[in-house]
């Protein structure tokens, strides 16, 4: 599957984004999805992971209450909305797929199977 993630820009502290990303392929309800994010000179972190079913979500705890990760399997597409962004936000945002069954593992970047070309960020204080 190759995914495509857009959404991406400049927004100022307290304001929202709406990341989207989109697979290619028909089998798009059989992977589970997580965003991730590396901003500079740190590593890549998890953000938010959900199941195929998107029955079950979860989140980093310095993003819960603030991103909603929701899939729509009409569109072949995995959103990320968020809300009261931070300038610890910034960086670059990375959509993933993986074929094995959704669990606690879901923060683990060697879960996943597939990446998309990440999409930037940036949160201006």
């Amino acid at each position: 599957v190759q995914l495509q993630a857009s959404g991406g820009g400049l927004v100022q502290a307290g304001g929202s984004l709406r990341l989207s990303c989109a697979a290619s392929g028909r089998l798009f309800s059989s992977y589970a999805m997580g965003w991730f994010r590396q901003a500079p000179g740190k590593e890549r972190e998890p953000v938010a992971g959900i199941s195929r079913s998107g029955g079950r979500t979860d989140y980093v705890d310095s993003v819960k209450g603030r991103f909603t990760i929701a899939r729509d399997t009409t569109k072949n597409t995995v959103y990320l909305q968020m809300n009261s962004l931070k300038a610890e936000d910034t960086a670059v945002y990375y959509c993933a797929a993986a074929a094995r069954t959704y669990g606690s593992t879901w923060s683990l970047s060697a879960v996943y199977d597939y990446w998309g070309q990440g999409t930037l960020v940036t949160v201006s204080s």
